[in-house]
C-alpha cells in the first residue's frame, strides 16, 4: 500500500515547461495509460460515450518551442515518417489556440518522439496539448486549463485530458475531463509490438455492453494508492477488439501475463499492452522476462504531481 496523497485540481495556468531559447518553452509531453475504459453508448455525432480513467506516466516526447515574429508555424520532428504541416496534431493545436485567442505571431516547434505511434499511448493528443500550455506563455495568453480546454478538445476527443496531469477521469467522447487524486505511484512495463493498431478500426469493431461496467472502484483505488486494487480492477471495454484485429496483440498480453505481475491490459485501443508490477523491482523482473521479438519495452511509472518533468 503507498501512502496516500491527493494532487489538488490544476484549474489554474497549466504547466507550460522550462524557459528555452529567446522567449520559448521546453516542455515534456507525457504518455498516458488507461486504467479503466468502459463504452456507454453510440452519439449521434458517430463518437462514443465513454468512461475512463486516464493517468500520465514518465515516458515522454520533448517539444522545444520558440515565437516567430512572421506569424509562420514551422514544425520539426526528428522522427522523419511523422508529418509535419497540417494533418500533425501539433500544428493543429498551435493553429486552434492562434484562431481562438487572435493570436498574431508564430512558432518554431521541434518535437523529439519517444512515445510509439498507433500504441494507444496517446502520444500525439500529448504533444498537441502540450504545445498548447506551452504556447499559452510564449504567445503570453495566460489563460486557464479551462479556458484552454475547448481549444484542446477541437483538436482531439483526449487532448484535453492532458491539460489536467497527473490523473483524470473523462467523459464524453473523452474530452469532459475531471482531475483525480492519485495516492502514488504505480510501476508500470509498457510493451509495443511492432504493428499498430488504428483507434477508428478498433472502435468500429467495438460493442456496447447492456450493463456497463463501474469505474468508481478504480477511482478510489488509485486515490489510495492500492496498488493491489488498481491491478484488480483494470478493465478496457476496446482490448477483446484489438485482440481479434490485431493478434500480435494477444501473443503480448499473453507474455505479459505469463510474468505473473499484479495486472495486465491493453492501453486505449492498443497496440500496447502494458503490466502493473508491485514496485520497482518486480517492474525490473517483469522486463527481463522473455518478450516476442522486436517488441519495444518500456519501464516506467506513472506521474504523481501536476508539473511535468522538463529534461534540461
Amino acid at each position: 500500500m503507498m501512502t496516500p496523497r491527493a494532487t489538488p485540481a490544476p484549474n489554474g495556468v497549466p504547466f507550460s515547461g522550462l524557459p528555452y531559447g529567446t522567449g520559448g518553452r521546453r516542455i515534456d509531453a507525457p504518455a498516458k495509460v488507461n486504467l479503466f475504459l468502459e463504452l456507454l453508448g453510440k452519439r449521434a455525432d458517430g463518437f462514443h460515450e465513454l468512461e475512463t480513467l486516464i493517468v500520465l506516466v514518465e515516458l515522454a516526447d520533448t517539444l522545444e518551442i520558440e515565437p516567430r515574429a512572421d506569424g509562420e508555424l514551422v514544425l520539426g520532428c526528428d522522427e522523419p515518417t511523422i508529418p509535419t504541416g497540417p494533418t500533425n496534431l501539433v500544428w493543429k493545436a498551435a493553429a486552434a489556440l492562434r484562431v481562438r485567442f487572435a493570436v498574431t505571431v508564430g512558432a518554431t516547434i521541434r518535437l523529439t518522439k519517444r512515445i510509439p505511434h498507433e500504441a494507444g499511448l496517446g502520444g500525439g493528443s500529448s504533444d498537441a496539448a502540450s504545445t498548447i500550455a506551452a504556447l499559452n506563455a510564449v504567445w503570453g495568453l495566460n489563460r486557464t486549463a479551462a479556458e484552454l480546454a475547448p481549444v484542446a478538445a477541437e483538436v482531439g476527443s483526449d487532448v484535453a485530458a492532458f491539460l489536467y496531469p497527473p490523473a483524470c477521469w473523462c467523459t464524453g467522447r473523452g474530452e469532459v475531463v475531471e482531475p483525480v487524486p492519485v495516492g502514488g505511484s504505480l510501476h508500470l512495463v509498457i510493451a509495443k509490438p511492432p504493428p499498430g493498431l488504428s483507434t477508428a478500426a478498433v472502435y468500429k469493431t467495438c460493442s456496447v455492453p447492456e450493463i456497463p461496467a463501474s469505474g468508481a472502484g478504480m477511482r478510489t483505488a488509485l486515490g489510495a494508492g492500492d496498488v493491489g486494487a488498481v491491478a484488480a480492477g483494470l478493465h478496457n471495454r476496446l482490448q477483446s477488439p484489438a485482440f481479434a484485429l490485431q493478434p500480435a496483440v494477444k501473443a503480448l498480453y499473453d507474455a505479459l501475463a505469463a510474468t505473473e505481475p499484479a495486472g495486465v491490459l491493453v492501453s486505449g485501443s492498443g497496440s500496447s499492452v502494458f503490466a502493473v508490477a508491485r514496485d520497482a523491482a518486480d517492474a525490473a523482473r517483469i522486463a527481463r522476462a522473455a518478450m516476442p521479438p522486436d517488441c519495444r519495452l518500456f519501464v516506467t511509472r506513472t506521474r504523481t504531481t501536476d508539473r511535468a518533468a522538463t529534461r534540461p
